[in-house]
């Protein structure tokens, strides 16, 4: 009796482990097993749901803004580092707007630390889509800006101080950055360029728009791939700027990388070692670029950098959804027993295909980007 006692006792603690942390449907390699698995939305609607995180005691105090926002990260609605980054500061500014500390409250920054930005952020890296370095670096600075305020202040006070420090953290290395970025990049496009680029960045689209409302006549070449297909985007910007544009998908690069004269590349991070994180393709237009002699520009602002030193694209990743590259045919592709779909988000660009990096500092070359 003590033995089945046990065994019961057993088998309802592993199936309350799974009703906690339910397996995921997605398969993926054991080299990439290290990585959280993708997150579709028709998996877990109920988990994206307000009413359902509400009933969980991790959420139960979250705002709902930031349900809000977690829910546009894991659609995929807002995508790239500035738009996620910008998306979080406005997000922490409304949310303070709301804030009442509670009235045994002895220290309004550690709770706000606490019970405010920890939680939330906690909740939109690990259970809508892992953080950007980006993100991973602005919310470093606004917990800073908390921790530096005068214990004596009042609650008014600290939600004036803390709004006005991220909307000047929003001009300043976003917007600011962006415009000296497009200043610095431009001078180097001239007459009769054919400028290639990959994807959508934003940086490199205000550059272009830049360089164009100052006369200078150019071409573009968008080259784009799935499943995001993220160019449209841009090419659909540029051609409502007057911008010529041409698009290709990546597989045609080779056979119109001979027009090209110059190679223009956004960024999500930027690693110490001056190698490049961004959206995967980017390093094979890079290498392409190279090897056929081109001048390769990556435009970055200096609040992506990141302290870390990365020589692939497998130790620090992020799996999207498989569903994306799932055409008609393969529709069963998660009852098939040999079959297994990857779509990793981002790849590495190493240093030595770069020919300059582009930040509101200046045009430097990869290795002087430890100095910074």
């Amino acid at each position: 009796q003590q033995q089945q006692q046990q065994q019961q006792q057993q088998s309802k603690k592993e199936e309350s482990q799974k009703d906690a942390h339910p397996p995921s449907k997605t398969k993926s390699e054991s080299i990439f097993s290290h990585l959280p698995p993708a997150r579709d939305m028709d998996e877990y609607e109920e988990g994206f749901s307000g009413a359902s995180l509400g009933t969980k005691q991790q959420h139960k105090d979250l705002h709902p803004r930031v349900l809000e926002l977690g829910l546009l990260y894991a659609s995929g609605q807002i995508r790239g580092g500035n738009a996620r980054c910008r998306a979080m500061l406005e997000c922490f500014s409304d949310v303070l707007e709301d804030y009442q500390p509670p009235q045994d409250c002895r220290d309004i920054r550690a709770h706000l630390d606490q019970h405010i930005l920890k939680p939330s952020f906690s909740y939109w890296a690990e259970d809508c889509r892992p953080h950007s370095v980006s993100m991973g670096n602005a919310f470093t600075f606004l917990k800073s800006a908390v921790a530096s305020l005068d214990r004596d202040m009042s609650l008014e006070e600290i939600i004036t101080v803390l709004q006005e420090t991220t909307k000047a953290y929003v001009q300043e290395r976003l917007d600011f950055a962006d415009q000296v970025i497009s200043d610095f990049a431009s001078t180097k496009i001239v007459d009769g360029d054919v400028i290639l680029t990959y994807a959508h960045s934003s940086v490199v689209e205000s550059l272009l728009k830049s360089a164009a409302s100052s006369e200078k006549k150019f071409r573009v070449v968008v080259a784009d791939s799935r499943p995001l297909l993220e160019g449209k985007t841009l090419l659909k910007s540029l051609r409502e700027a007057g911008i010529e544009c041409c698009y290709i998908l990546l597989n045609s690069l080779s056979y119109i990388m001979q027009d090209v004269t110059k190679v223009f590349l956004g960024a999500s991070a930027l690693m110490s070692d001056g190698s490049v994180l961004s959206r995967v393709g980017t390093a094979c237009v890079a290498l392409l670029a190279q090897s056929s002699n081109k001048t390769v520009l990556v435009c970055c602002e200096t609040y992506k950098m990141s302290n870390r030193v990365q020589l692939e694209s497998i130790t620090g990743n992020e799996l999207g959804s498989p569903q994306f590259v799932v055409s008609k045919d393969l529709q069963g592709f998660r009852d098939q027993k040999n079959l297994m779909l990857l779509n990793l988000l981002y790849d590495l660009t190493p240093s030595n295909v770069v020919s300059g990096i582009v930040t509101e500092m200046g045009i430097l070359p990869p290795t002087s980007v430890a100095v910074l």
